[in-house]
């Protein structure tokens, strides 16, 4: 399997958390089963060939919400997808559907969507982007989120009040504010897993945890793996090879 995430402009910091592309680089005959894991965002993705499973055949153009655990998948060898991994406050400027309703699961999309409408030409999906977020109402408290480590962070910098900032994660993004921000640190840990040479003790103390027993129980928990066996078979945000 071949996973790339293609290079972002400065437009879309904070919006978009990578254009992706996955081939199973195999023949048609050929089943390919991995892990999804947690990484605290909307996925846009479309199917340009092949098959893939997820509890049922998935369509060519869908989105899947928010999981909190792996998500086992199949595709076919001859499969190719191009995929939009979107934070939730900006899928909220592009579509009316929030995301607590397809939490866990995936939908089918139109390609007449503006969410769909995004991958209709790989080619122009970085200028899509642009122009659709450029019309849409923004969400600047998300900016706060990614730059936090804690719910007083969001807090002190966006200037919400505790019960302000609850209500918004209840609409916005389907999460308690501290369960949302433990997603994004073990995404950004599984990023790191590209690093092999930084050990687990460093790779825990740079993304927050209070030590490396900490990384391992929110692996156990996000992962259902300890962050060694998670290390050796990450690519991407995908694990192969876990059973």
């Amino acid at each position: 399997m071949d996973y790339a995430e293609l290079p972002l402009p400065a437009a879309l910091d904070g919006l978009v958390a990578a254009i992706w592309t996955i081939a199973g680089g195999t023949d048609a005959g050929d089943w390919i089963e991995q892990d999804a894991t947690p990484d605290g965002c909307i996925e846009i993705i479309r199917r340009i060939e092949g098959r893939s499973f997820w509890d049922g055949e998935q369509p060519p153009l869908f989105a899947t919400g928010l999981n909190l655990s792996p998500v086992r998948f199949r595709m076919s060898g001859d499969a190719r997808f191009i995929g939009i991994r979107l934070w939730p406050w900006a899928w909220a400027m592009l579509s009316d559907l929030p995301c607590p309703a397809f939490a866990g699961r995936w939908i089918a999309l139109d390609k007449d969507s503006l969410p769909g409408a995004l991958l209709t030409d790989p080619d122009m999906t970085v200028p899509h982007l642009i122009h659709a977020f450029a019309a849409a109402r923004a969400q600047p408290l998300g900016k706060h989120v990614l730059a936090a480590t804690s719910v007083a962070d969001i807090v002190a910098a966006s200037g919400h009040g505790h019960r302000a900032l609850q209500r918004w994660f209840e609409r916005v993004v389907g999460l308690p504010p501290r369960s949302y921000l433990r997603l994004i640190r073990f995404r950004r840990t599984m990023a790191d897993f590209a690093e092999p040479a930084t050990t687990l003790a460093d790779q825990a103390a740079r993304h927050g945890f209070a030590d490396q027993a900490h990384m391992a129980r929110d692996f156990r928990l996000l992962a259902r793996i300890r962050p060694r066996t998670a290390r050796a078979t990450a690519r991407g945000p995908f694990l192969t090879g876990t059973d």
